[in-house]
């Protein structure tokens, strides 16, 4: 069985996403105690959008269980879909931290204000900063691995929040250099825009998954492992369709088969495509392969012998996914 999809990962993904949220918890308490000690806009940016850290890494930390689950009556698919919606939900979190970071700032950009105590807040939060910074490379690392969107998702807010807190750190340098106070609210206000943009991409990303858009990669790497095991007998592949569901994959196609292979015969082929998809996505994966017989058309492409239906020879460099034959069919009135 694949690595990425072996029994031990819904546990390991537990283990992720409750990490995250114990620890966005402690970070959320450093960042507000700083805020209080120097009054800053930018730390308060930083504290707002941990905020939403904390609540989006207790919304993972369900959806990882529930996802886990097996496919059950109600839920044949299984329940992976709901890691896009806690994907959606967190980059609808981070577009309203941002706003709300620029309505706190924006009045200080007219009025501001000295900061106290800012060696002691730009401290405390480099080291809420590069603790971050390993938490949300571990979850970004842990969801590609585990084929988790939900930690994927969790650890580029988590790598957001370090880059917020590096604009912070920068702009708070240079107030205590230049001693130019309404750069701190202007400095609140870019990260703001930053945070945003990143809530967008992440709704972006659960929307395909909800509506099951297309996903080129995922396309082109069965591809990849079919063709690289492909035998005679197997003609060509047509109406591919693949998509994720949480950690389990769902594959559909057709496969060509030469029409004099007995039901037996064909039976056993589909089998073997099985087993080489399984071996690749391990038994979370969905297959349902349709054999179709071939037609005379099909013959150049087929290097099947003894064949006592071939009608014409077998072309050299056969075609295999898309190929012309079986979309011609596919066009054809039935």
């Amino acid at each position: 069985m694949s690595e990425q999809f072996s029994a031990s990962h819904p546990r390991a993904a537990v283990v992720a996403a409750s990490a995250s949220l114990v620890v966005g918890a402690l970070l959320l308490g450093v960042k507000f105690y700083a805020y209080h000690r120097t009054g800053s806009s930018a730390i308060l940016s930083d504290a707002l959008e941990s905020i939403v850290n904390v609540v989006a890494a207790a919304f993972a930390l369900v959806s990882v269980i529930y996802a886990a689950a097996p496919p059950d009556a109600n839920h044949p698919y299984g329940h992976g879909t709901i890691e896009y919606f806690a994907a959606g939900f967190e980059g609808s979190l981070i577009i309203v931290a941002g706003c709300g970071i620029i309505w706190e700032s924006w009045d200080k950009l007219f009025s501001p204000a000295p900061l106290a105590n800012l060696d002691q807040g730009l401290l405390l939060l480099v080291g809420a900063s590069l603790v971050n910074l390993v938490l949300g490379l571990s979850l970004v690392r842990a969801g590609k691995r585990l084929g988790s969107l939900t930690l994927e998702a969790d650890g580029r807010h988590v790598l957001t929040d370090v880059v917020t807190s590096g604009g912070v750190l920068v702009g708070l340098a240079l107030v205590r250099v230049t001693n130019v106070t309404w750069l701190d609210p202007v400095v609140a206000c870019l990260m703001a825009a930053n945070i945003l943009g990143t809530g967008y991409k992440l709704m972006r990303q659960s929307f395909a998954g909800l509506m099951q858009e297309a996903d080129p990669r995922l396309l082109d790497e069965i591809c990849v492992t079919l063709s690289a095991r492909r035998k005679p007998a197997w003609i060509g592949i047509h109406r591919l369709r693949a998509w994720r569901s949480g950690n389990r994959v769902h594959i559909d196609f057709h496969l060509i088969l030469p029409k004099d292979l007995s039901l037996e015969a064909a039976h056993a082929e589909v089998d073997e495509m099985e087993d080489i998809l399984h071996a690749k996505y391990g038994r979370q994966a969905d297959l349902l392969i349709h054999a179709d017989p071939c037609h005379a058309a099909e013959c150049g492409e087929c290097s099947t012998e003894p064949c006592d239906s071939r009608a014409m020879a077998a072309a050299t460099g056969c075609l295999w996914f898309g190929d012309a034959a079986a979309l011609e069919r596919e066009a054809a009135p039935q």
